[in-house]
């Protein structure tokens, strides 16, 4: 089935050889190779992805994986969703690849699908994990895994880190807790060169996609709703303000300053 989709963030099946024992699918060339190969291990010369390409390329696999979940009949799980299966064409065009551990997905009454645990660690939904129960918000967990790896420049599991580091979602989600530290999750090779509000949103939508519970995350419209619409903010490093170490201190001290704000208006509604 999946080799009749037809959608412009999915990589299109050209054609197939069986050969004896021998099996063999043809897809379309992606020139700029995997998104995993342009966010980790770069070359000491090699300049890292600037922040609109990587909002255009959330944005671009948040809507493939929509057209999997809400597009077609009968749905998909992707079920591998990570950096290395996110191929990149002309333009840093984003498109989704190997299909190989997709299941359809559960119709009528039913909430998920029973199946043996399939997946990457570090990017597989920890209910998931745990029980076998394959949902369409295992997906969206591993999703934002993805956005987490973009933002960050952090892999997804990092064996030579610290070990308090090595998971991802493990070392952001105590940052996601407090705003003034979200400049501490940025790309460092991005040099600062991105819009703090922007930073903060996609970071928001990215901590709602790996929350624990999985009715807590995020349908995928909401995801590509949001990340459309950061997209189309583009930043530009010449008129805005590179973020310096001081500029990202300021930024955090405002941060605490509307948290402020907020509380007090909030007790003083309930006084009220």
């Amino acid at each position: 089935m999946l080799s009749l989709a037809n959608h412009p963030n999915l990589v299109k099946l050209i054609g197939f050889c069986a050969e004896r024992d021998q099996r063999l699918l043809v897809y379309e060339y992606m020139p700029l190779g995997s998104l995993e190969a342009h966010l980790h291990d770069l070359p000491p010369r090699r300049k890292g992805l600037d922040w609109n390409t990587r909002m255009k390329i959330a944005a671009g696999a948040a809507q493939g994986l929509e057209y999997l979940h809400e597009k077609l009949n009968p749905p998909i799980i992707y079920r591998d969703l990570k950096c290395s299966n996110i191929l990149l064409g002309d333009g840093y065009h984003p498109k989704l690849s190997d299909f190989g551990l997709a299941k359809v997905g559960p119709s009528g009454d039913r909430t998920h699908v029973s199946t043996r645990v399939m997946g990457t660690y570090g990017y597989c939904a920890p209910d998931y994990a745990m029980t076998g129960q394959l949902t369409f918000k295992s997906d969206i967990y591993s999703f934002g895994v993805v956005l987490l790896e973009l933002i960050t420049g952090r892999k997804a599991f990092d064996p030579v880190k610290d070990p308090k580091e090595q998971n991802l979602v493990a070392w952001a989600r105590p940052l996601f807790k407090d705003r003034r530290k979200f400049w501490m999750m940025a790309d460092p090779s991005l040099e600062g060169k991105y819009p703090v509000r922007g930073l903060y949103q996609a970071l928001a939508i990215a901590a709602m996609c790996v929350q624990e519970q999985p009715s807590m995350r995020p349908v995928i419209a909401d995801v590509v709703t949001a990340l459309n619409y950061l997209a189309s903010q583009k930043y530009d490093p010449s008129i805005h303000p590179v973020q310096s170490s001081k500029s990202r201190r300021a930024s955090s001290t405002r941060a605490k300053s509307e948290e402020v704000k907020v509380t007090t208006t909030d007790d003083d509604s309930e006084s009220n």
